[in-house]
């Protein structure tokens, strides 16, 4: 069997995610993190997803990224093409996901593609184009409040039509309940007209089923983890998937337990004001990191004193969006940022070094930092935690076991998220 799904994600924890949906589905999956500089073996392997840092730079430098992660995965015979990006749709007014889906759409040689961001299972849904967060729309859910790419509109027509020279048309729902045959009408209604990318409506699982379907022979699909869920099967049915008894399996974990948390979303807030109602943690502040690096040190002595204990330990620089907008004010958003992210890239690094072997990053701009701190280029993808996130592991220089290593996305996960991801995995983090 050849390569089937070859993916291209904005984000490490946004590739995560898909790559959990694509295993929990029945696909042996390899994450990358950036595009690797040689051929993968990829005998044993139905998808691979390639992690970018892609979503909020400037757009010509993701169109360049993707066009590059695109030609690898081609290289690698990858039959479809699926463009990852958040179920929130986070992205500047101009970028990057306009711009990014243009260029792969012309690469790949389409005349349409879909944007399906929705995740059902994890309350992002859409209707009518606007994008819904549980029972909100997207600009009254916490992200009109994003330190980067804050979405004042839920209107997700309107949002693309700023991204794309081209018109954007909209797969609504009461099409889509008519089946895929009818969605498939309504695709090249639109194609006729124009209209190369269609945001369409997805309200649960059963949407998500039917636009598999719809979509599967596209060159290109993009959207969120949602419809990594679904597409795998409708491979199967065309005969493009061996049977595999599980997509999963793991080498045992061993190690200290640690998490290193930088974001700020209420869905880690509230995980971190849980986890330290039993456990203990330490906090970082980005006016401190900015005097010296004395609270780095500070954090590595608190960490290292337990790292022989059961228990897994927090180091945190997640913080109320006022104290966020008071470091921001001070410093600017991205130095902010930076501070944070060299911190925990650091902390990731020596405390890998000293003895931890499962740890659990949540943000996507520290889950950034800490691979590359730690000169991760490949994981595999395991078992789920929560929706969307898995376990992954993966070889660490100097430590001859794989590392345990969870990404989470700052809005995924319930509240006792740390704790249950190390009970998950088998071994310790109960308490």
């Amino acid at each position: 069997m050849s390569l089937v799904l070859g993916a291209i994600a904005d984000d490490f924890t946004g590739a995560t995610d898909l790559a959990n949906n694509l295993v929990r589905a029945g696909m042996r999956c390899i994450q990358t993190i950036g595009v690797p500089e040689h051929a993968l073996d990829v005998d044993d392997v139905d998808a691979v997803v390639v992690a970018l840092k892609s979503r909020s730079c400037p757009a010509e430098q993701a169109v360049n990224d993707s066009l590059a992660a695109l030609a690898w995965l081609q290289a690698q015979g990858a039959r479809q093409i699926f463009f990852k990006y958040c179920s929130t749709f986070d992205s500047t007014p101009r970028g990057n996901i306009g711009p990014v889906a243009d260029a792969l759409l012309e690469r790949v040689g389409g005349e349409q593609t879909v944007m399906v961001p929705a995740f059902p299972v994890n309350g992002r849904t859409v209707y009518q184009g606007h994008l819904f967060v549980g029972d909100r729309l997207l600009n009254d859910s916490g992200m009109q409040h994003h330190p980067l790419n804050p979405m004042q509109d839920a209107d997700l027509v309107r949002v693309l039509a700023q991204q794309t020279p081209h018109p954007v048309g909209l797969l609504a729902h009461a099409t889509l309940a008519q089946g895929a045959e009818a969605a498939q009408a309504r695709l090249g209604a639109l194609q006729r007209e124009g209209v190369r990318q269609v945001i369409c409506d997805t309200l649960d699982e059963n949407d998500l089923a039917v636009l598999a379907e719809t979509v599967a022979d596209l060159a290109l699909v993009t959207g969120g983890s949602g419809l990594g869920q679904t597409l795998p099967a409708v491979y199967r049915r065309r005969g493009w998937l061996a049977p595999v008894a599980n997509a999963g399996q793991l080498d045992a974990p061993n190690g200290a337990a640690l998490v290193l948390s930088g974001s700020c979303s209420r869905a880690t807030l509230g995980q971190v004001e849980h986890f330290l109602a039993s456990h203990e943690g330490f906090a970082l502040d980005p006016l401190a990191l900015a005097d010296s690096d004395t609270q780095i040190e500070e954090a590595l002595a608190f960490a290292r004193e337990r790292l022989g204990e059961t228990t897994p330990v927090l180091i945190y620089a997640s913080a109320s969006p006022e104290r966020v907008e008071q470091a921001q004010q001070r410093l600017g958003a991205a130095q902010a940022g930076e501070l944070v992210e060299r911190a925990m890239a650091r902390l990731a690094r020596e405390l890998v070094d000293a003895g931890v072997g499962r740890l659990v990053v949540a943000g996507g701009e520290t889950s950034g930092a800490v691979v590359s701190a730690l000169g991760v280029t490949e994981l595999r993808i395991g078992e789920q935690i929560d929706p969307g996130v898995p376990w992954t592991q993966t070889q660490v220089a100097g430590r001859e076991a794989p590392l345990s290593l969870a990404l989470k996305s700052g809005n995924f996960g319930g509240d006792d998220f740390f704790t249950r991801a190390f009970a998950a995995l088998g071994q310790g983090g109960t308490s």
